[in-house]
């Protein structure tokens, strides 16, 4: 028969509205836009961060350094062969506003001094629209500063000893990106401006930053090694422009992780629903197919007239789902592109679209391929027979394609993911996991033809469902599999981050950090704070920050690549000396060194970043502090409570190796909260250098990001989940024709209809009985990985939240299967036995 016959055949025989072919649709539409849309997104990020690295950045490379500026050898090895040069000081400090009502006088703010160069790239943009070069008295400030303190252009600000005019409010921030994590808005004021404040002092946290621009032919990486080749002992932290925002890069590599993990699932998930739903339209169109074969086509004639329809509803659904994600991003954006740390610009990104429509395309081949295998090699006679029959195999041909297009998908999605290893894994854990369930499917089908026959009708009716020829059990068990499994996920990782937040507000947390106390202060600031509170508990420590260059005889700028849990060589970090063991520690491994010890340099370590490193106690680590190299050796390990919310430093010295270097003392403070206004007044009025920061706002910056973490997570997973119910509704229909027969033969023998609904509502049951402690295991292993692996959160499900989930989920798919099996039930026995 001639492709044109064909295709005119197979045009009048598909439905306008694609009766028979919807879940196909349906799953392949959703598998499709969520990989589009996963794409998308995650390209227009990338693109953006890759395209404008120079100006987030602020340069072509960037030279950091904490609590001291550069020297002149320094300065001028930085300058060599530069085409721009920019420093900026940046340091927390407290702004002092007008005094208005409804203000609280005083902020925490992130206070930047910048010289007349900057910004070297990109634009500062005012509300205005003009910025110029500040003078040693003015300060541009951010707009959320503005709005707490109630500012406009003309007010005086007060930072220190210094006192500003307000000169513009900030609309734009150039390399705001890459200026990371901050505890409040910002203000920036010259660095003339910044030296008059009396805040930049020997021991106070402040980084000074140099941005460096390049002739086009220079590359960045050169110049970082030349710098750090010359100057090995000054612990420079250096960024390029091809990794402008290290953390922005190293956020979406773990949010493209797990929504890689989603996408992959969800398109395993909707093939099956795919292959569940051709069958069940091949099986609804059997005496169609016979009658053909009857009338002279061929297998080849079946096969092809069949993947033209399957062929052409795929490509309406991918063109579909394509176009739904190529939009989808821009709406995503347009929602929550505040919260994302680049806006990417809208527009078309051809090759995730393009890796989405070949997944689609793939998943539909190779899933459609067995059912019309079996339809295709069966004879006429058994086509009439097979509701009754049970299906042959299929043929090594069809085997062959399929394990051809499985192939592919394997190879595409390995070689489209950012971490192909990654990908490679949950490909073979999805693989694992439906390879379990349909083995159990297999498992129960046998196990149920064995047991002895009960003697209840109904229940022996419903054991008896699950082996009589046509039985669709390993598809239901798969479905069913599925769905509780995803529900357990969703309620474990929705339990653990909830288990987060509540952890962010320990039941004993410091009232107040403050921070940058001159360190001959201390006697003052204790004074202080016991004469306007009391009854309140300060915990001080000194405060100095290094960056580990070696440890155990390995350097850290020799390593390929720095291990993912050893976040704590990457840049600068807190380190304190103490006679005695921190609050919040425990001595897991050698002894504390005496109070009295004048010995050579000792460090206490925590237990889990000695872990990540390999070394233990005895073992030597190097650690640049102010430009100095330290050799110390690991006196002991210490497990560090990190909840408490106190001081918690990885690295601890002996106090005879720091205590003579410059530096400033930060405490906690816990008190009564009618106090703590008194105890801000006073010790900002003491010391004006000194930054106070309240627990509270902490606490609600991370409750708001772990929020929207989990927002975002529930609308990911909620696309598997509809794929998983999709996968649900395609077993039922794909055993819609032989439950059709059974309900007329026992509705023809006198069954009621709630007889023959009550014997499949047992047949779920006992499905889903069988297969909840699996979904337990299995969705509490996936959650654990996203938690764990992924967020690197701590992994505290609440089990009686999950259990009730599970059991709601079972009930919810009990009732889908109950609902799809209505039509069967509807069905009128004269019509159905005029049809066999």
């Amino acid at each position: 028969m001639s492709p044109a016959a064909l295709w005119r055949i197979a045009r009048r025989d598909l439905h306008a509205g694609f009766r028979g072919l919807r879940l196909l649709f349906v799953c392949l539409f959703l598998g499709v836009a969520t990989l589009a849309t996963i794409g998308s997104l995650t390209a227009s990020i990338s693109t953006e961060l890759s395209a404008r690295g120079r100006v987030i950045l602020g340069g072509d490379v960037e030279v950091a350094m904490t609590q001291r500026e550069a020297g002149a050898a320094a300065l001028a090895a930085m300058r060599e062969g530069t085409t721009g040069f920019s420093k900026t000081i940046r340091l927390r400090a407290m702004a002092n506003g007008p005094a208005r009502a409804g203000t609280p006088g005083a902020v925490l703010t992130e206070l930047k001094g910048v010289d007349a160069a900057y910004p070297l790239t990109g634009t500062l943009r005012l509300a205005s629209g003009r910025y110029a070069p500040l003078g040693p008295d003015t300060i541009v400030v951010d707009r959320a500063l503005a709005e707490r303190l109630l500012l406009r252009v003309g007010d005086r600000l007060r930072y220190g000893t210094a006192g500003f005019l307000v000169a513009g409010i900030i609309a734009e921030e150039p390399d705001r990106v890459s200026e990371g994590f901050t505890l409040g808005p910002v203000a920036i004021v010259s660095l003339e401006g910044l030296r008059r404040t009396g805040l930049v002092q020997p021991g106070a946290l402040y980084e000074a930053k140099y941005r460096l621009t390049l002739p086009a032919a220079t590359p960045p990486s050169g110049v970082v090694d030349r710098l750090k080749a010359r100057f090995p002992a000054e612990g420079f932290e250096t960024k390029t422009r091809d990794r402008a925002a290290p953390g922005a890069d190293r956020f979406f590599q773990r949010l493209g992780q797990f929504l890689g993990l989603i996408g992959l699932a969800a398109l395993v998930i909707a093939g099956i629903g795919v292959g569940n739903g051709v069958g069940a339209y091949l099986t609804a169109k059997r005496g169609g197919i016979a009658t053909l074969k009857v009338l002279g086509a061929t297998s080849r004639d079946i096969e092809r007239l069949y993947l033209m329809q399957i062929g052409a509803v795929s490509l309406v659904a991918v063109a579909s789902g394509l176009a739904v994600g190529a939009a989808l991003p821009a709406v995503i954006v347009a929602l929550v592109g505040d919260l994302l740390p680049v806006r990417p610009a809208v527009g078309l990104h051809l090759l995730p679209l393009l890796t989405s429509a070949a997944f689609g395309l793939l998943i539909a081949f190779a899933f459609a391929l067995p059912p019309l295998a079996r339809a295709r090699s069966m004879p006429a006679a058994a086509l009439f027979r097979e509701g009754v029959e049970r299906r042959g195999g299929i043929e090594r041909r069809t085997v062959a394609r399929v394990g051809v297009a499985a192939a592919g998908i394997v190879a595409l999605a390995i070689l489209s993911a950012r971490d192909p290893l990654f990908a490679a894994a949950v490909l073979g854990s999805v693989a694992g996991v439906l390879l379990l369930l349909a083995g159990l499917g297999w498992a129960i089908r046998r196990l149920a033809a064995r047991v002895p026959r009960p003697r209840a009708p109904l229940v022996r009716l419903a054991v008896a469902n699950l082996h009589r020829p046509g039985a669709q059990t390993g598809a239901l068990v798969v479905a069913l599999g599925l769905a509780l499994t995803l529900f357990v996920t969703l309620a474990a990782i929705q339990t653990s981050l909830d288990a987060e937040i509540a952890r962010a507000v320990p039941a004993r947390a410091p009232d107040q950090f403050v921070l940058d106390v001159p360190s001959d202060q201390r006697a003052r600031f204790e004074r202080l704070v016991k004469a306007n509170a009391p009854e309140a508990a300060l915990n001080i420590v000194p405060s100095l920050r290094g960056t580990i260059v070696a440890y155990a005889g390995t350097r850290v700028a020799e390593l390929a690549q720095i291990p993912d849990d050893a976040w704590f060589l990457r840049g600068e970090r807190g380190v304190t000396y103490s006679a005695t063991l921190p609050q919040g520690s425990v001595l897991t491994a050698g002894k504390w060194w005496p109070a009295d010890y004048q010995g050579p340099p000792l460090v206490s370590l925590d237990r889990e970043a000695a872990g990540a490193m390999g070394v233990e106690v005895g073992d030597t680590l190097t650690v640049s502090i102010l430009g100095r190299e330290i050799e110390a050796q690991i006196a002991n390990l210490r497990e560090i409570h990190w909840e408490t919310l106190g001081f918690n430093y990885i690295m601890v010295f002996s106090p005879n190796t720091l205590a003579a270097a410059p530096h400033s003392l930060t405490a906690t403070i816990e008190m009564d909260d009618a106090n703590q206004g008194a105890v801000t007044r006073a010790l900002l009025a003491a010391f004006p250098s000194a930054s106070i920061i309240a627990t509270a706002e902490i606490v609600g910056q991370v409750r708001t990001i772990l929020d929207q973490m989990a927002a975002a997570i529930l609308l990911s997973a909620s696309v598997a989940i509809l794929a998983g119910i999709a996968v649900l509704i395609g077993a039922i229909a794909a055993s819609r024709a032989a439950r059709t027969y059974d309900s007329t033969i026992l509705k023809t023998l006198g069954a009621t209809r709630a007889q023959v609904l009550g014997a499949q509502a047992i047949e779920y049951a006992l499905l889903a009985a069988v297969l909840a402690l699996l979904a337990l295991g299995l969705g509490g292993g996936a959650a654990w990985f996203v938690i764990v692996r992924v967020f690197d959160f701590g992994w505290a499900p609440d089990w009686g939240v999950v259990l009730g989930t599970l059991g709601t989920g079972a009930l919810l798919t009990l009732g889908i299967g109950l609902a799809g099996s209505w039509p069967v039930l509807s069905a009128r026995p004269a019509a159905v036995l005029r049809r066999l």
